[in-house]
């Protein structure tokens, strides 16, 4: 029986010749990776210090710690926090990553996206770097254990294959894709396991759309996604890779739990329903629904891509006058690239609200709603209070779905923008 592309992976970080599913290891993480945020890193420097004795990481290189949140600060408090990672990184010698954008993007771009490779964050949605075939695990507050000791023990986790298959229909995205997985699977489908993606129908997403997808996993219960690294997505993770590794795959006869099979040309557009992300509906059954908030961006959904569609549907229209369209690119370089393209001024010519990257718009910091009001938005999450007021209201779907909803202040199906 052969092995999955993640059983490999865990082999080589223990030591092991090799290991299966079930198997409890001590595991070397290849890179550790963190955001400051408030009760995480900065408890976790406090502890190395205080409980474990420790002052300096012993191999600096394999850490690297980024400021995407409280981005720009609006209290003293918050650039506190900011002025105490960059110390620790600095004293440390630690890569810091300030401002060049999300963290799970940026991590990619900067080379943590290594084949091979396993990284481990405390955040969840770090799953994304399995687009270039990387095994990158959200540990929460059980990542301390990789900053104070060179291993962490995980048990090897069996791998759901969910292969895709044909190409996806105008108006339909990667977000739609991935909603439709737990629409079929189920949000539970996945628990503590690796959900692998794979079939003749990766080739016609971008590599863009497939980080969208891998970076929701922690919503089927995975504890990440992965993907065979092949083509464009091995180049551009070669390139720019931090350490040299030997990229592995998933063998033909690899041992799987389950095994899925979806058809891409039978979807249409999705949005996910407040309060939970499991709650997925076709787009179709709300379209007319009054919405005055939009969000383009997150880990999730603010690449190229994402604003090249709603520049395309917004480009010599408006933006609905009191409806609030916010787009917020998921890195500077992807910004950066968007400016040249000309998408940044025809969305602000539009009326849209254009802001540098950063977390704090998902996560409810920055452009708050009140009570009854409603958003469409590429964020993580959609339960009460993330975006402002528990008594508002977050619709999930895809960027072409939010442009189009800021042109007519209710939600609309973008197809016919298209």
């Amino acid at each position: 029986m052969g092995l999955t592309i993640t059983e490999k992976i865990l082999a080589r970080a223990a030591g092991l010749e090799s290991v299966r599913a079930g198997d409890e290891i001590m595991a070397k993480p290849d890179f550790v990776l963190a955001y400051d945020f408030p009760g995480y890193t900065d408890v976790y420097f406090q502890q190395m210090k205080e409980e474990f004795g420790i002052d300096k990481v012993a191999e600096p290189e394999r850490y690297g710690i980024f400021i995407d949140h409280m981005v720009p600060v609006a209290t003293p408090k918050e650039e506190e926090l900011h002025k105490g990672t960059r110390q620790w990184c600095a004293d440390n010698g630690v890569a810091l990553y300030e401002r060049k954008g999300i963290g799970h993007q940026v991590a990619a771009e900067v080379g943590y996206a290594t084949p091979g490779a396993f990284v481990v964050h405390f955040d969840g949605h770090i799953s994304q770097l399995g687009t270039f075939g990387t095994l990158a695990i959200g540990m929460r507050r059980n990542v301390l254990e990789a900053f104070v000791r060179e291993k962490v023990s995980i048990k090897v986790p069996e791998t759901v294959r969910v292969n895709l298959h044909g190409t996806l229909r105008p108006g339909v995205m990667a977000r739609d894709v991935f909603h439709h997985i737990v629409r079929v699977l189920g949000p539970s489908s996945c628990r503590f396991q690796v959900l692998e993606l794979g079939g003749d129908g990766l080739d016609g997403l971008t590599t863009e759309g497939i980080q969208s997808i891998t970076c929701l996993a922690m919503f089927t219960g995975a504890l990440t996604a992965i993907v065979n690294p092949e083509g464009e997505r091995l180049d551009y993770a070669l390139e720019r890779a931090k350490k040299q590794l030997e990229p592995v795959r998933s063998d033909p006869d690899a041992n799987y739990s389950a095994v899925h099979e979806i058809e891409l040309g039978d979807l249409e557009p999705i949005i996910v329903v407040p309060p939970t992300p499991a709650n997925t509906r076709n787009l179709s059954e709300f379209v007319g629904l009054d919405v005055q908030s939009g969000y383009l961006g997150s880990c999730a959904s603010g690449r190229l891509e994402d604003i090249e569609v709603a520049a395309k549907i917004l480009k010599g229209r408006q933006v609905r006058q009191g409806f609030m369209l916010h787009v917020i690119p998921t890195s500077h370089e992807i910004m950066a690239e968007a400016g040249r393209r000309g998408y940044i001024s025809t969305l602000a010519e539009a009326g849209a609200y254009v802001s540098t990257s950063s977390c704090d718009f998902c996560y409810g910091r920055i452009a708050t709603m009140t009570e009854g009001q409603r958003a469409v938005s590429t964020g993580t999450l959609n339960v009460k209070g993330r975006m402002g007021s528990p008594d508002s209201e977050i619709y999930l779907c895809n960027a072409a779905t939010v442009a189009a909803s800021a042109i007519e202040g209710r939600i609309a199906d973008p197809r016919k923008y298209m």
